[in-house]
């Protein structure tokens, strides 16, 4: 749906992307990662067809952004990070507004704004001025608007920022619906929990350069070289259950933390289904077995470590 081989733009001396390459299937949700002043917005609106790159080529549903912009902007729903609406309108006369500039007239058009403002989370609001809603709704008319025409592609640029914990969770979902409806999207932010819930995919951008680009998983398997396992016993000897653990070869070591069995398996060591059937055999009874999970911020720090300076080289 996206693909873009040597994108660049360049401002004098100044690459604001550098031969960015990606590719992006029907139904994947990218999280585009980077500081302010990254990159990342210029990208998407070179992928809009609202910026023209220098160099290099992107292609959105199967057209070029060169020969194509028309077809493009049909498939494509861009949300800037900061948007106007208009003072004198209510929710429904915004929506409908833009829905006649796409063309989309009748009850066809009533329709579709009211099945968009259900969506949203806004059909209580149809009547109330645009400019009595919060941070947070006004983020979600504006989702709204880029839906109208049903794009299959969405680019999503900071679509959380300056929200409050409620309503970037409500975003999240939102997300998460629009991908089950078989979207593909772009979304770009430089906070790292917004994304690790509802991407498969990531990209770190820095200084205008694509530094990583994978799956969620794959990232999280690079950056963990040894698997950490949390074990809880239902009573019995938590010492004995150390020894145990401690003398099997795909164990390195274990620790006792708040009452539990912190347990750091051997390098690359990925099943280690045996262990629990081990503790089980000698006697000592579970309520706990868990696999830590690696944080998506943790995996940003140990993947970009060094790789600023470079990318600034």
């Amino acid at each position: 749906m996206i693909q873009t081989e040597q994108l660049t733009k360049q401002y004098g001396d100044l690459f604001a992307v550098k031969e960015l390459t990606l590719k992006l299937e029907e139904g994947d949700i990218f999280g585009f990662i980077g500081p302010n002043g990254s990159g990342k917005t210029t990208t998407m609106r070179m992928l809009a067809t609202l910026l023209q790159p220098t160099w290099g080529e992107a292609y959105v549903c199967g057209y070029s952004i060169y020969t194509h912009p028309k077809e493009i902007r049909r498939m494509v729903g861009f949300m800037p990070d900061f948007f106007g609406v208009y003072d004198d309108m209510t929710v429904t006369e915004y929506l409908e507004f833009f829905a006649a500039a796409y063309r989309i007239s009748g009850p066809v058009r009533r329709r579709r704004c009211q099945e968009l403002l259900e969506l949203v989370d806004l059909a209580f609001k149809r009547d109330a001025p645009v400019t009595s809603l919060s941070r947070g709704m006004t983020q979600r008319l504006g989702l709204a608007r880029v839906l109208l025409h049903d794009p299959q592609v969405l680019l999503l640029d900071e679509p959380a920022s300056g929200l409050d914990p409620r309503a970037r969770i409500e975003i999240r979902r939102l997300l998460q619906q629009l991908r089950q409806l078989g979207k593909t999207i772009m979304v770009s932010s430089h906070i790292l929990p917004e994304l690790a819930d509802v991407c498969n995919k990531i990209g770190i951008i820095e200084q205008g350069q694509l530094i990583v680009n994978a799956d969620v998983a794959d990232v999280m398997r690079r950056v963990r070289q040894r698997v950490v396992l949390h074990i809880g016993l239902a009573g019995g000897d938590p010492d004995a259950a150390a020894r145990l653990l401690e003398q099997h070869d795909l164990v390195h070591q274990v620790d006792q933390r708040d009452g539990r069995l912190v347990v750091t398996l051997q390098e690359n060591v990925e099943d280690y289904s045996e262990l629990p059937t081990l503790l089980v055999e000698n006697g000592h009874r579970l309520n706990l077995f868990r696999e830590e999970e690696v944080n998506l911020e943790t995996a940003f720090l140990v993947l970009t470590k060094g790789m600023s300076a470079q990318a600034g080289a």
